[in-house]
């Protein structure tokens, strides 16, 4: 499927390495609210260090547009890839969700019929919570897996796609499939394992990832959806142990 336009909202590093990936087979338009970033981004300049996003830019052939102006981006999107920040509030031990609601509204003014992906970190059960709370039934959550000055190197080489969708409803269910090949699309790596589950099981995989970072399987599970769920043994989630 090439040539999808799609609009990524967000430059930082998951966001830029991201609109990078999918802008080799598809046409990307990548949204930011800072106009360094997308005059940087237009003259194939990376306002992030990262060697890969440097060397893409630089050297291969993308279909990629910055810009400041949303509604433009957003109005002919079939995906909206959702990376804004959503920084951690130490204080009231939570996460700040305001701006990927604002990117939420912006779409659903210009273009309701758009399929918005969030890649943004957030708290579990907020993929269910927002869908109720916006009425859109066009949301689907997708965790990424990506290293600080490593994102567009572990995009081309993902340990695993996993996309969060409702999966008693086709329609979203196809949409989740189509975008991870997407994914798959822009990827170096061949034969990547792909996972399809409920909004909550994608969350905790997630949660469970920053958590525990990678060194030994354990018995990790979570409960979701009415279903005690053992992450470790079903998703390949990780704990680090002594």
């Amino acid at each position: 499927m090439n040539n999808v336009k799609i609009a990524v909202a967000g430059t930082g590093y998951v966001g830029l390495s991201l609109a990078v990936l999918l802008a080799q087979n598809n046409q990307v338009t990548a949204v930011d609210v800072v106009p360094e970033k997308v005059e940087l981004i237009n003259h194939r300049k990376s306002p992030i260090q990262d060697d890969y996003i440097e060397k893409y830019l630089a050297e291969k052939e993308l279909n990629l547009t910055a810009t400041l102006d949303a509604q433009s981006a957003y109005r002919d999107a079939q995906f909206v890839v959702i990376c804004a920040p959503t920084n951690y509030d130490s204080r009231t031990q939570k996460f700040d969700t305001s701006a990927v609601e604002t990117v939420i509204s912006l779409v659903m003014q210009y273009n309701p019929e758009a399929i918005m992906i969030i890649k943004s970190t957030i708290p579990v059960g907020y993929t269910r919570s927002v869908r109720e709370k916006t009425g859109s039934k066009n949301i689907l959550f997708s965790p990424e897996f990506l290293r600080e000055s490593k994102a567009l190197y572990d995009n081309l080489y993902p340990s695993r796609i996993i996309v969060g969708t409702d999966m008693e409803d086709e329609r979203l269910v196809n949409a989740a499939h189509i975008f991870a090949g997407l994914l798959q699309e822009g990827a170096i790596k061949e034969d990547i394992d792909t996972l399809y589950m409920g909004f909550t099981e994608a969350e905790a995989v997630k949660l469970f990832a920053n958590v525990y970072p990678t060194k030994k399987v354990l018995n990790l599970s979570v409960s979701a959806s009415g279903k005690h769920i053992n992450l470790g043994a079903k998703y390949g989630v990780k704990r680090r142990v002594s």
